[in-house]
């Protein structure tokens, strides 16, 4: 119950500053609106090559879109704490009596709920060019995007209460997110790759993820493909939110 009540209460002095400022949102959403306008159509002239996914260009592409928002939208919240810390208030949180746990999940929520909204946005952005999807797929998408946006969200986090510099945090943050861009078919299916490079992805959670959005914008709510795909974000969440609750315990020890 006390770490409800905490989480909420950090949850609220973030959010707070969030809805202050809801231009994030639009700018959060801009990229991925953009690669909706402006390259989703270049999809159309290849969908009918062997190996292109079933549903359309917009409901293979759209579900990629949303798990690259998840990526980059929660990927670089640690800058944020990063100035947190040099400005001392983490420190001064040693003398609170808040969960230490509850200081991670309070940001986290708020970074997944901006992630949500967003990817509603983009959603109703891309049914009028022939988005199709059934409403109970919307909110299982979303919580595929949450998942994703909380691994993020407390990764990004970890790494700058270890780093604590953005000189040091940048590069590894947006190095290490191009090779999980490309590796996980959000620009193009992975099935049209060589074997080669299939099989790498393989390694990558988040092919699994865009393949379990993919599966239920065509209308598998739940099959194998699904299942998978959320069971491994889940299980990656939860280690990175435990990992990342560690750093916040050291900090303010």
């Amino acid at each position: 119950m006390r770490l409800l009540r905490d989480t909420w209460l950090v949850f609220q002095r973030y959010f707070s500053l969030f809805i202050h400022n809801p231009a994030w949102v639009a700018v959060g959403v801009l990229q991925p609106a953009l690669y909706l306008l402006l390259f989703a159509p270049l999809l159309k002239s290849i969908v009918h090559l062997p190996g292109f996914p079933p549903g359309g260009a917009y409901n293979v592409f759209v579900p990629g879109l949303l798990v690259q928002l998840g990526l980059f939208g929660a990927s670089g919240v640690g800058f944020s704490l990063i100035s947190e810390l040099r400005g001392g208030v983490v420190e001064r949180l040693r003398v609170t009596p808040v969960s230490r746990l509850a200081l991670l999940l309070g940001r986290a929520l708020r970074d997944t709920l901006t992630l949500l909204v967003q990817s509603l946005i983009l959603v109703l952005i891309a049914l009028p060019f022939g988005l199709s999807i059934q409403p109970l797929g919307i909110l299982l998408v979303l919580a595929l995007v949450g998942l994703i946006g909380l691994l993020f969200a407390s990764i990004s986090y970890w790494l700058a209460l270890l780093l604590k510099d953005e000189n040091s945090f940048a590069p590894i943050i947006f190095t290490a997110a191009l090779p999980l861009l490309l590796l996980s078919g959000v620009l193009l299916p992975m099935s049209l790759a060589p074997s080669w490079l299939q099989t790498i992805s393989t390694l990558n959670p988040l092919s699994h993820a865009v393949t379990a959005a993919r599966s239920i914008f065509l209308g598998h709510l739940v099959n194998a493909t699904v299942l998978e795909g959320i069971v491994i974000v889940a299980v990656l969440a939860v280690l990175a939110v435990a990992g990342a609750a560690r750093a916040f315990g050291r900090a303010v020890a």
